[in-house]
C-alpha cells in the first residue's frame, strides 16, 4: 500500500478505517486526516463519521484509502457510492480486502458453519465474526458500475492461517510458490481504482498542427511598349 500512495499527487488525501494503521504515511499531500466510524482507544484518529455518509463536498478528495474497510462497513456498496461521490475527477482510490477464495477465506467460513451448527461457540473466531469477505471480482464489478477504472490489482499472503509465528515461518516457502502458481488465492488483495468522468480526461498540451504558409502569387509585371509614331507626310 506504500508504493500506491507514494505517487498520487494533490491536496487531501483521507484514510477510512483501521487508524492504528498509518496507509498515508507515504504520501505527501499537504493535508491527510484518518476517519473511523467508532472511537478506539489509544487511537488518534481526526474525524468521527458514517462512511456511507462522509462529510465531505463532491469532488473534493484527491485520494481515499480504505484499509478492510469495506469488510466492516454497514453498506459497503453506498459506501463506494459515497467513495465515487467525494473524489475529484482523475482521483484515485486504494481498497484492501481480505479474499474469500483463500485459505484464510476457508477458515472464516469453517468457523461460522461450527457457530451455526451450536459448536464452538466460546472459541474466538480466526478474523473478526462481523463483517463480511467481499471478493476480488464481486469488487471489481462495483467499481466499474462507478465509473471507476481498475488501475492496478494484486495478492499477497499465500500462507494457511496459523496463529503460531514459528509455524507460519515454516510455510514462508508458500509466497513465492503462490505469487507463480495460485496468485488469485492470496488471503489479503489490493485495488488501485481510478475515478473517470466521461468527457474529462487529462491529456496534456494539444499540440496544433502547423499551417503552412500559402504562397503569396507572383507578381508580374507588365512593361508597357511604346506607341509606334506616325510618319509625317515630310519623311
Amino acid at each position: 500500500m506504500d508504493e500506491a500512495v507514494a505517487d498520487v499527487f494533490g491536496y487531501h488525501a483521507v484514510q477510512l478505517g483501521l487508524p492504528a494503521i498509518d496507509a498515508l504515511r507515504n504520501n505527501r499531500m499537504p493535508h491527510r486526516w484518518v476517519a473511523s466510524d467508532s472511537a478506539q482507544p489509544r487511537v488518534a484518529t481526526a474525524l468521527h463519521c458514517e462512511y456511507d455518509a462522509l462529510p465531505f463536498p463532491s469532488a473534493s478528495i484527491d485520494l481515499l484509502v480504505l484499509p478492510h474497510t469495506l469488510e466492516l462497513a454497514r453498506d459497503p456498496h453506498e459506501t463506494l457510492r459515497e467513495v465515487e461521490r467525494v473524489l475529484v475527477p482523475e482521483g484515485r482510490v486504494v481498497i484492501t480486502g481480505l479474499n474469500p477464495a483463500s485459505l484464510w477465506g476457508l477458515r472464516q467460513r469453517a468457523g461460522h458453519a461450527r457457530r451455526g451448527l451450536g459448536l464452538g461457540r466460546r472459541e474466538p473466531m480466526f478474523l473478526p465474526a462481523s463483517g463480511e469477505f467481499l471478493g476480488y471480482w464481486r469488487l471489481r464489478d462495483w467499481l466499474r458500475l462507478l465509473s471507476f477504472e481498475v488501475e492496478a490489482g494484486q495478492f499477497g499472503c499465500w500462507r494457511p492461517p496459523l496463529k503460531s509465528a514459528a509455524w507460519l515461518q515454516r510455510w514462508a516457502w508458500m509466497e513465492a510458490m503462490g505469487e507463480h502458481w495460485w496468485p488469485v488465492l492470496g488471503a489479503v488483495y489490493q485495488v488501485v481504482a481510478v475515478k473517470r468522468v466521461r468527457g474529462m480526461r487529462l491529456v496534456g498540451l494539444l499540440k496544433q498542427p502547423r499551417r503552412k504558409n500559402a504562397a503569396a502569387p507572383a507578381v508580374v509585371a507588365h512593361r508597357q511598349q511604346p506607341l509606334a509614331r506616325n510618319p509625317s507626310p515630310s519623311e
